[in-house]
């Protein structure tokens, strides 16, 4: 005979099957936003959200650029590293679509061709970009012109592997070489002018192209784009822009140079600044700093770097300093920083915001274009 099912068994059947369907529903939300990972021989592709790039990832790690983050000398101006290889990303995606297109960091020009190529002219050195050192130590001497560069890479995958489809090159060139007249001296400023910058720029091109096709691998009706980006001086608060480019469709042809219409200000302006480039989005800033300084009155400053890309705002950075070190007031601040910045900055455009005091960072607010809200990152002591 069945044995009935009594009263307290049906309380543990649904028990279980609240605890299974619980499972399920976590598991199914966990999948919904993990980065999509799919696999085409050997390596890895993923993707964090629409809108970017595949990326490569082999043997569980994500594919670096071993020539990566050389230059010719120090930065003059910190603030470059980060916006040169972000801008030059952003400029990618106008020659090769995120939806065709897959990304991975340089593989082509490893670190000994690279640094060969940042350096002077030599007898033993026929590829250096920048000029031999003609030995003088005032306005005359020959700069260092070209400060650094990054080549990024774009696939296409042909049955189950990936192939080079075509590549960016980013060329910083400096609008100033800092040097020194003996070692451990005093360090000196070397202003160069606009047009020797974008003469030197397009003369050393077709080498930089010649040195390029000569790697393995790089095949000679590859498409070539080579962006080219002016640094910022040393005491500048906003990062350089880049300001051409040119492709080489086959050989070390190179086609017609185009103007890129980039800038970067610094928020809130000057009162000298009359330029009615960044007004409405000055307006804002400074109602966003009053905003935040009446809530909390131990901030010691705010700043921002917006750039404008065709005369449009095309992102922004916020730098929020403080003088407080609480858990809780670092929390209470964030929270309102983020409401007020939805309210008062803009939306059209990325926007970052760094709360920081004079030695440390205390969180990282992110929202990207048209999002509903910003992701707060406390980076707690």
């Amino acid at each position: 005979m069945l044995k009935r099912i009594s009263k307290r068994g049906y309380i543990l059947i649904g028990l279980v099957l609240l605890i299974i369907l619980g499972a399920f529903f976590y598991f199914i939300n966990i999948a919904s936003v993990t980065p999509s990972v799919s696999k085409t021989k050997g390596v890895q592709l993923t993707q964090s959200s629409a809108g970017d790039y595949q990326t490569v990832i082999k043997d569980g790690h994500y594919l670096t650029s071993a020539a990566r983050g050389i230059t010719a000398t120090s930065l003059n101006n910190s603030l470059d590293v980060q916006d040169f290889e972000t801008s030059l990303l952003n400029l990618s995606k106008s020659h090769f679509k995120t939806g065709r297109y897959i990304f991975q960091e340089g593989q082509y020009l490893d670190s000994d061709t690279v640094n060969g190529l940042l350096a002077r002219q030599t007898d033993s050195n026929s590829t250096g970009l920048n000029p031999k050192d003609n030995g003088k130590t005032d306005s005359s001497r020959n700069p260092i012109y070209v400060q650094t560069l990054t080549e990024q890479d774009f696939m296409t995958k042909s049955g189950n592997n990936l192939q080079l489809a075509g590549m960016v090159v980013g060329v910083a060139m400096n609008s100033q070489d800092a040097y020194q007249k003996e070692q451990y001296g005093t360090t000196y400023y070397q202003t160069i002018s606009d047009k020797d910058r974008i003469a030197y720029g397009q003369k050393i091109a077709p080498k930089l192209i010649k040195t390029i096709r000569e790697q393995q691998g790089v095949g000679k009706n590859i498409p070539i784009v080579l962006a080219m980006y002016d640094t910022a001086s040393q005491d500048s608060l906003a990062p350089g822009s880049f300001y051409a480019e040119a492709t080489s469709k086959s050989g070390t042809d190179i086609g017609d140079w185009s103007d890129i219409n980039e800038k970067s200000i610094v928020l809130p302006k000057e009162s000298d600044d009359t330029s009615s480039l960044g007004s409405d989005e000055n307006t804002g800033f400074n109602n966003f700093k009053t905003d935040i300084s009446n809530f909390f009155p131990n901030i010691a400053g705010a700043t921002a770097s917006a750039k404008f890309t065709n005369n449009k705002l095309s992102s922004m950075n916020v730098t929020v300093t403080t003088q407080f070190y609480s858990p809780t007031e670092i929390e209470a601040f964030s929270n309102y920083v983020a409401t007020s910045a939805m309210k008062f900055l803009p939306s059209s455009a990325p926007v970052q915001i760094k709360i920081q005091t004079a030695n440390e960072i205390q969180a990282l607010l992110v929202r990207k274009a048209d999002d509903k809200s910003y992701t707060i990152t406390k980076l707690d002591q």
